[in-house]
């Protein structure tokens, strides 16, 4: 399983309205450049988020983005999943009925990969997205 751009890029921006919580809007443009994303795309995925809650926008000179919740009230999950869709390792998990289930060997192996993934992106918020950032990169720290 590989995240598209979509995916990633979009985890990238929100991280930046996270590392910016508190502190005003964001422009599109100072995504754009600090991520090398282009800002027609970059505005696509942005609008995505705006639809599902998790950012706004300010408009005018001084405007951009903002979460809207707190990064502790957000889980990289919920990001993946509302630009992604579900998380899965195999198209057999995903809901439809496989007339081989009953004797497949490898459905409780892509199962236990499925869990896993949703466990850790279910349990990593944009704060500790940040907190982690700091600590490897020595932000902080004297």
């Amino acid at each position: 399983m590989i995240l598209s751009t979509k995916g990633r890029y979009g985890l990238k921006a929100i991280f930046e309205l996270a590392v910016n919580y508190g502190k005003g809007p964001v422009s599109l443009k100072k995504i754009s450049e600090k991520y090398s994303i282009s800002e027609n795309y970059l505005e696509q995925i942005l609008a995505k988020l705006k639809k599902k809650g998790f950012i706004k926008t300010i408009r005018g000179a001084q405007g951009g983005y903002l979460l809207s919740k707190s990064p502790e009230e957000i889980t990289v999950g919920m990001i993946l999943r509302t630009l992604e869709g579900e998380m899965t390792p195999s198209e057999c998990l995903s809901g439809d009925f496989c007339s081989r289930e009953s004797e497949c060997a490898t459905r409780i192996i892509w199962e236990k990969i499925e869990n896993s993934i949703n466990d850790v992106i279910d349990n990593i918020t944009l704060a500790d997205m940040y907190n982690e950032n700091k600590e490897i990169h020595g932000e902080g720290k004297k």
